[in-house]
């Protein structure tokens, strides 16, 4: 738990369209606290962004999550997290750049919630990688287990995917 604010960081975490977005709005009104969306989606309206642009993205990533802190009741869910930033760039740009990993270092994620891909992918119009769901769900997975961070499986229907983040919130 964050010390200094009291608040567990909560990250929903995943490839695209697997309902992270929901549940994280969704828990922040059961909760009655604050979420940080998915910043990316207010900065780019095609998957064709620079190096430079992702920099943009993880920083306002993280500054989302700062600012939103001192705002937050007990929990703070997030819609994503720097290490996604980290994939999405590896795959759209083969590179990662280092303040990626810079600014994951001074996030302090205290649970994770990795949601598997067995509801509809859904287009939107910046999603592009529903032929490729099982390999990104396994490159997520892969990065927590490369940083050794525990996870809870969020499977099944939306309702079963409440029920299992609930049982687990409880639990803290």
């Amino acid at each position: 738990m964050n010390t200094m604010s009291k608040v567990e960081v909560i990250c929903f975490y995943g490839p695209e369209s697997t309902g992270k977005t929901i549940m994280a709005k969704r828990f922040a009104d059961i909760y009655t606290t604050k979420f940080v969306p998915e910043v990316a989606r207010e900065f780019i309206t095609t998957n064709n962004f620079t190096v430079a642009g992702i920099i943009k993205i993880g920083k306002a990533q993280f500054a989302g999550i700062q600012e939103s802190l001192p705002l937050a009741h007990k929990y703070l869910f997030c819609d994503t997290d720097l290490i996604t930033t980290q994939i999405y760039s590896k795959h759209y740009l083969n590179v990662v750049p280092p303040v990626l990993f810079e600014l994951e270092k001074m996030l302090k994620i205290d649970k994770y919630f990795l949601f598997d891909i067995d509801v509809p992918w859904i287009a939107d119009g910046l999603r592009d990688l529903g032929d490729f769901r099982q390999e990104m769900f396994n490159i997520f997975k892969k990065e927590l287990q490369i940083r050794n961070i525990e996870s809870t499986h969020v499977r099944g229907t939306y309702a079963e995917r409440e029920e299992t983040i609930r049982r687990e919130l409880e639990k803290s």
